[in-house]
């Protein structure tokens, strides 16, 4: 069964939805986006932390084949049981203080709606699986309740999860003011974008006309299918919300990140639409009165109350935004991937020698401190007034001898931080089982030559308290994990790394400045675990080899591996 069935029979009680569900922890992710090659799947989505991009699931968009968790890394889990955490909306209204409360009932002004003159035409757009069709279905049915004529056209091309899709929406007086079913170029009053770039595209700033058409667009960052096979890619938000601007007029576009807020106060960004559709109610952007929209979210009898509760979070958010986003604001869990952006060189160095400390012990990040410190010094004297080489070298350095070994991904399961983060999606009585390969346990794929990864119970929590007190064996005679070839090599980097910077110090000028940056920048690319890893340093190995061949410096290891 295709994806967009299955979410369609799930809605309706008709197919399987099992209490299991599959999540990243975050600490122990390195971000290579093998699990996004392997699933192809768009739920596993980009998560930007201090120590760089790392991989989240959307639980509102998984379609829980689990082949996620086949990516070849240590940080996927499966939550077995309980469910998944209702959204703060429900009660941030008891809990609102009594201006906020006032403004969230009767006194949310009811808007001017606007006047037909002739026909009124929306257009909705999103993507695959978002409910975008639903939502012109409501709307349409509302207009029926409403008296008035409504003709709808989606265009769902091949329906698929993640496929644009967009609805065409002509209001009039009477059904036979209705001439067309198509929107015409220019000709639409109000877009309702649930997806940024798909309200972007040619094809919808088609029907757009600066001056005349509003847009309500949610600026959730959904990445395209290409995520799953470019690891690194950007999101053009900027870009694609200049397009939109230039479109319908900077004063007629209402930017709002409505999956988040969706999601923080309904537990599913599948109310996205309805919050936005709320939202462009309140400003007074469609013609139908509110009751036969809400009578008409009631008929159609799928998910009434979240839809009704995002129709009226919308109104609120359009009313008063920046009390919504405060109760949306995600809460605060204390983690080191997730800790705040780092601006500058001093903050940074200041982090990574704490995290250091964490990992090994004071003497590992004094170590950490000294070797940026002479970088910093030197980059001083040859190049003064740049930073950006002590930067680069700062991150890192670091991430070279923060490798994560079997006493790392212990220490950061045991982590208090990894149960709170749990704590943010999941309630109830759940269990956890974990998918991972050790090195001494595991067999290899006879094919591929490639460990093979196995599910364990939550019993390996008691192992990972043994190995995490165990930190202070690595790398010494004591360090049975040391011996593997991937350890050995990841000490050889650190060694490598060193004697290449301090040999490029002594060349570093001005004209020398943005190769040996990028040089110092390669370990950012190195990620992953096992073979994946070792796939990423052998293209690191490549580029290194081609910078100190142009700055005229031998390429060979160092010896001090």
């Amino acid at each position: 069964t295709c994806a967009s069935e299955k979410r369609r029979r799930r809605k309706r009680g008709e197919f399987a939805d099992p209490d299991k569900w599959a999540f990243i922890n975050t600490e122990v992710c390195e971000g290579c986006g093998d699990c996004g090659t392997r699933s192809n799947c768009v739920a596993v989505s980009p998560d930007e932390t201090e120590l760089g991009r790392k991989r989240k699931i959307d639980q509102s968009a998984c379609n829980k084949d689990y082949s996620c968790v086949n990516g070849f890394c240590p940080s996927f889990v499966t939550v077995h049981g309980g469910q998944l955490k209702k959204g703060v909306g429900v009660d941030a209204q008891s809990n609102a203080d009594e201006t906020q409360a006032q403004s969230w009932t009767a006194t949310v002004p009811e808007p001017q709606l606007p006047a037909i003159d002739g026909t009124y035409s929306i257009l909705l757009t999103g993507v695959g699986g978002q409910g975008v069709v639903t939502v012109g279905a409501i709307i349409g049915m509302a207009a029926h309740i409403a008296d008035l004529g409504i003709s709808i056209l989606d265009m769902i091309g091949l329906a698929q999860k993640g496929g644009a899709v967009t609805s065409h929406l002509i209001i009039a007086r009477e059904q036979q003011d209705i001439t067309a079913t198509h929107v015409a170029a220019g000709d639409a009053s109000l877009v309702i974008g649930g997806d940024v770039v798909t309200t972007a595209s040619d094809a919808t700033l088609m029907g757009t006309r600066s001056g005349k058409t509003h847009a309500v667009v949610n600026t959730y960052q959904m990445m395209t299918g290409d995520f799953t096979n470019d690891r690194d890619k950007v999101f053009p938000l900027n870009s694609l919300q200049a397009r939109i601007r230039e479109a319908c007029g900077d004063d007629n576009v209402d930017f709002v990140n409505a999956s988040r807020i969706a999601t923080k106060l309904l537990g599913n960004s599948i109310g996205a639409n309805f919050f936005l559709t709320g939202f462009a109610w309140q400003r007074g952007l469609i013609p139908i009165p509110r009751d036969a929209i809400e009578r008409a979210i009631e008929l159609n009898g799928q998910a009434v109350q979240m839809n009704l509760e995002a129709f009226e979070w919308g109104r609120r958010a359009a009313h008063d935004q920046e009390a919504v986003e405060k109760i949306a604001r995600p809460s605060v869990v204390v983690t080191m991937a997730g800790s705040p952006k780092k601006d500058s060189v001093d903050d940074i160095i200041a982090d990574r020698s704490e995290r250091l400390a964490a990992y090994q012990d004071r003497a590992y990040a004094e170590r950490y401190r000294s070797f940026v410190a002479n970088v910093s010094e030197n980059e001083s004297s040859r190049t003064p007034g740049r930073t950006a080489l002590t930067e680069s070298v700062a991150r890192n350095y670091y991430k070279l001898l923060a490798y994560k070994d079997e006493y790392e991904v212990a220490r950061l399961y045991t982590d208090p931080a990894f149960k709170k983060r749990l704590d943010e999606q999941f309630e109830g009585d759940y269990r956890l089982k974990f998918h991972l390969a050790p090195p001494l346990l595991a067999s290899k794929d006879p094919v591929t030559g490639h460990l093979r990864k196995k599910e364990y119970g939550s019993w390996v929590m008691s192992a990972f308290k043994v190995l995490a007190g165990m930190k202070r064996f690595r790398g010494g005679a004591l360090d049975l994990f040391g011996y593997t070839q991937e350890r050995k090599r990841e000490r050889s980097l650190i060694a490598r790394y060193e004697a290449d910077i301090s040999a490029l110090l002594d060349r570093l000028s001005e004209s020398t400045h943005p190769s040996i940056v990028e040089l110092a920048g390669l370990p950012d690319a190195i990620r992953g675990y096992g073979h994946v890893k070792e796939q990423s340093m052998d293209e690191a190995d490549v580029r290194r080899k081609q910078l100190l061949g142009s700055l005229d410096l031998p390429s060979s290891p160092s010896k001090a591996a």
